[in-house]
């Protein structure tokens, strides 16, 4: 009773000093109670986010998306041919409605067609929802799981913490197919998350077919079931005709 009655009082004393012909937000203590309420769950909900985010980031000890592709969106993405527009499209649509399933991604083609910028694109998008994202290459994840073993640290809490966060992408995937135990362990991230109807994205420079031997039949059904999108890069270079490429609208 005397909080309520401190409460009033405070509410008296407010509504006085309030200049004429303002609205308060609340006319009762009850009414101020739910107010205060609510913006205490809503900081606790922006307090929860920054948590995870760093938390995301201390998995590979950095940002979620290197510095050379923070500054790739959709907006500065180039087109010059119908087959760019076409990933363009496919990129911006699936980062649009990111959340409505599980659904995966593959991005193939050769080095420089434009691959690693429409995945940052999708990576940023999302950070600026409030989703947790890490990029990371194949042969840097597997410097992070050999230094588990030579720090005394666990592989198992490594993969956990990779399949936490909302979106992994994974470029430079068949890079490591002549070595069993990067298979193993790929294999069991992306299983992982899957499993747990976790997104993943897959750059690579492989064909349906290679990528198939790499992770195995059931992964791939799984990569592009609920929705999930191959991307053919099959043009030349990104990078060399860059200055010769228009922004899309």
């Amino acid at each position: 009773m005397k909080n309520i009655s401190a409460s009033g009082g405070a509410l008296e004393r407010l509504k006085k000093i309030i200049p004429a012909g303002v609205t308060p937000k609340f006319s009762n203590v009850d009414e101020w109670r739910k107010w205060q309420e609510a913006e205490g769950r809503k900081r606790a909900a922006e307090v929860n986010e920054l948590n995870r985010q760093a938390r995301a980031e201390k998995i590979l000890g950095r940002s979620g998306i290197q510095e050379l592709h923070r500054n790739c969106t959709f907006a500065n993405y180039q087109v010059h041919e119908d087959g760019q527009r076409k990933a363009f499209t496919m990129a911006k649509s699936y980062a649009q409605n990111f959340g409505t399933g599980f659904s995966s991604f593959i991005f193939s083609g050769s080095p420089g067609t434009g691959k690693n910028h429409l995945a940052a694109a999708i990576g940023n998008h999302l950070l600026k929802q409030g989703k947790t994202v890490l990029v990371v290459t194949i042969p840097d994840l597997m410097l992070r799981v050999r230094s588990c073993y030579d720090n005394g640290g666990s592989e198992a809490t490594l993969i956990d913490d990779l399949c936490a966060v909302d979106l992994l992408i994974l470029d430079e995937v068949g890079v490591q197919r002549e070595s069993r135990g990067e298979l193993v362990i790929l294999n069991q991230i992306v299983d992982r998350r899957l499993a747990g109807m976790k997104p993943v994205g897959i750059l690579t420079n492989l064909n349906h077919g290679e990528l198939e031997r790499v992770l195995g039949v059931r992964i791939m059904d799984r990569l592009t079931m609920d929705g999930g999108i191959w991307v053919n890069f099959d043009w030349g270079s990104y990078r060399k005709n860059v200055t010769h490429l228009r922004v899309v609208k």
